[in-house]
């Protein structure tokens, strides 16, 4: 069993993987830049023993974070709960994606994971939706290279800049409204966060199938993941696949293709 880790800003999300590629079992955990290294430790090892995983069948980890800080922290605690050296998504590391940006070394590593996993699983030119505490919007072109994209703020970011910037309006679970021109307060801003949300996607892609076609392309797919697309993507007037495990899954395939350089230290 391989684990993969995603430390986002907010949670840090593991999957269990079987060989293969079967992602078997997820659990999250609260993202925490003041936790030591045998905290995050103790953690994991209760959460993966609490869903029945056995820490002897992990063979070897995957990590992908954009906190920087915490990825050393994460490394020692995953050495101590399976003693396996666990692969830093990063600068050396092989994952078969030409990066056509600027600077590559500025990539954030979640992005190259959902790109390496998009590469392989949906057709080309292929837009990529990541909403997680940011919304990211990314491409690749048909030769399966990453080109670029935009950065948005993410839905939760623009609720609490909302509520927090203003008296009267109070703090609302992120769901659809009762119908599209609301008559409350509370159900108007559903109506604002997840109409508006879905309307800036769609302005972007937009945007980005105009360049596509305007580079010859006549066909592409959009595949979209993170916490909020369940509840915003199918609002958007494009044709959306969701994949809430995208970004699992292509770390198992940049782990896959690392294996031979980690090894368990049993």
């Amino acid at each position: 069993m391989i684990l993969a880790i995603d430390t986002g800003n907010t949670h840090t999300v593991i999957g269990c993987i079987n060989p293969g590629g079967e992602i078997v079992q997820i659990v999250r955990m609260e993202t925490n830049l003041h936790k030591t290294e045998n905290e995050y430790a103790a953690n994991m090892k209760l959460i993966l023993e609490m869903g029945g995983v056995d820490l002897h069948s992990i063979e070897g980890a995957v990590i992908s974070t954009v906190v920087p800080p915490l990825t050393p922290v994460l490394k020692k605690a995953v050495k101590l709960v399976a003693n396996v050296d666990a692969l830093i998504v990063g600068a050396g590391v092989r994952t078969g994606l030409p990066i056509m940006i600027d600077d590559p070394g500025t990539i954030a590593p979640d992005l190259v994971a959902t790109a390496v996993a998009a590469k392989e699983s949906m057709s080309l030119p292929c837009i990529i939706i990541d909403m997680g505490t940011a919304t990211t919007v990314t491409v690749l072109d048909q030769s399966g290279r990453y080109i670029g994209g935009a950065i948005l703020p993410g839905v939760g970011i623009s609720m609490n800049a909302l509520t927090q910037g203003t008296s009267l309006l109070p703090n609302i679970e992120i769901i659809p409204p009762n119908k599209v021109i609301a008559t409350n307060t509370v159900e108007c801003m559903k109506a604002g966060i997840i109409f508006g949300s879905a309307g800036a996607i769609d302005g972007v892609l937009d945007r980005f199938t105009e360049s596509l076609q305007a580079a010859g392309e006549d066909e592409w797919s959009i595949v979209a993941t993170g916490g909020l697309a369940n509840t915003i993507c199918p609002y958007c007037r494009h044709k959306i696949t969701l994949d809430p495990d995208l970004l699992l899954k292509g770390l198992y395939i940049i782990w896959d293709k690392n294996r031979g350089s980690k090894r368990r230290g049993r």
